[in-house]
């Protein structure tokens, strides 16, 4: 007998809204800071928004910075929102 498995919803950090991955977008902290991540693979803590005004809700009351446990300046929200608008421009 085949075993279906259930794809694992993600959580938006931003809204609490439950999708799969593909649905969601990646941030993942690294030695260089937040990074957008579009693969979804980079390796690193992550957390999902679902849009860039979700980035910015979640970095305002700093649900961003719980979930990757880490601090985070305006300007790398900013850099992500611009690695994100290129990245679906890209698409």
């Amino acid at each position: 007998m085949t075993e279906v498995r259930q794809k694992r919803a993600r959580t938006c950090v931003g809204c609490g809204k439950q999708s799969t991955k593909s649905e969601l977008l990646r941030l993942v902290r690294t030695d260089d800071g937040v990074l957008f991540d579009p693969t979804g693979r980079k390796s690193g803590r992550g957390a999902y928004v679902c849009s860039a005004s979700c980035l910015v809700n979640a970095f305002k009351s700093r649900k961003l910075q719980r979930a990757l446990k880490c601090g985070i300046e305006q300007s790398e929200v900013d850099q992500v929102i611009a690695d994100m608008s290129k990245s679906a421009l890209a698409l």
